[in-house]
């Protein structure tokens, strides 16, 4: 399994993906920030577009304030973690730095969910194709 590919959405379809993503099973979202790293595991939140940002209200503890606008691409992660597949959407600005990852959820015996798997591996097809085109 390679570390990643060159497939990557537009920034403007973080709220598309967002939405879709919160009617997943568990998922884990990590933010990296000031060498700190925070792990979330759960349903991502519901959002919704107040005030110029990207409002999430999870009833699990989950909640923040997005601003959509900074996200410039949505890169697909592929990799082995721990000998495990592994997959993520990783949203990066336009600084080129990574603002927070959302990694595929596993089930009790540690598999990932065969449907986010699915939908995932549509999203990085479709945009492996669309990068190509545009080249």
């Amino acid at each position: 399994m390679s570390d990643s590919t060159d497939a990557s959405m537009p920034g403007d379809k973080a709220q598309q993906l967002l939405e879709t993503i919160s009617q997943w099973q568990n998922t884990t979202t990590i933010i990296l920030h000031g060498g700190s790293v925070f792990e979330f595991k759960g349903v991502f939140p519901q959002g919704k577009l107040e005030h110029g940002f990207y409002n999430l209200k999870g009833e699990n503890g989950f909640e923040g304030h997005l601003n959509l606008d900074k996200v410039k691409e949505i890169r697909f992660q592929s990799k082995l973690h721990r000998g495990q597949e592994s997959h993520a959407f990783v949203f990066h600005d336009n600084d080129d730095e990574c603002i927070f990852k959302i990694f595929l959820g596993r089930d009790a015996e540690g598999q990932l969910y065969p449907s986010q798997k699915q939908q995932y591996l549509a999203y990085q097809q479709q945009y492996m194709a669309f990068n190509k085109s545009s080249d």
